[in-house]
């Protein structure tokens, strides 16, 4: 009985340390709305947002995508990071470099690359935004030198992807969690996938 208590007392402490970061709710009625019809997913422990030391010599503010562990981190003060889970760009599909998060998107349409369309004659040549939208419910522009380079930090209608590299070459988040990091990021940020 004395061990259970103690057992029990170390499980409740050890939750009071996580470094799980809270993501904040849809506060709008659309973002409610179009998220309860949005594919959803279980989301276990190690897919929730976490803070965690992170070494770089980046500024506050960067995102960092990590393509071979699949992480998402938002550099913060102090030598910590917002780590999130990713699904990125498959080995045919993948892009690195570094870009410039030119235009933020709510909900946002698409409109898939021709070479994408050649590729995959099933894709539509354009699609509203919502909760069907392989978009999702946010989208980040990734820039070099004033010019759009197709690739895209956003939200998904396929959460059962996220942790693969599946992608053509976007970085796609749980929706929720894209929504928590374009709360946090300004037009401007520098991005660094590697």
């Amino acid at each position: 009985m004395r061990w259970g208590l103690l057992a029990a007392a170390a499980f409740v402490l050890a939750g009071c340390n996580s470094n799980h970061v809270d993501v904040a709710r849809p506060t709008t009625d659309r973002d409610r709305t179009l998220l309860a019809q949005a594919p959803q997913v279980e989301m276990d422990y190690w897919r929730m947002p976490q803070r965690v030391a992170y070494r770089t010599t980046e500024r506050p503010g960067t995102i960092i995508v990590e393509t071979s562990t699949r992480h998402l981190y938002f550099v913060e003060e102090a030598g910590t990071a917002i780590r999130y889970q990713v699904a990125v760009g498959n080995e045919a599909f993948g892009w690195t470099g570094t870009a410039t998060i030119q235009r933020k998107a709510e909900w946002p349409s698409w409109t898939p690359p021709a070479e994408m369309r050649r590729r995959w004659p099933h894709v539509p040549a354009f699609m509203e935004g919502g909760p069907r939208n392989p978009m999702g419910a946010r989208a980040l522009y990734l820039y070099q030198n004033g010019r759009d380079t197709l690739y895209r930090i956003h939200g998904t209608n396929s959460p059962m992807e996220i942790g693969e590299a599946v992608s053509s070459g976007c970085i796609r988040m749980h929706n929720e969690q894209v929504m928590d990091l374009y709360n946090r990021v300004p037009v401007g940020a520098r991005v660094i996938v590697r």
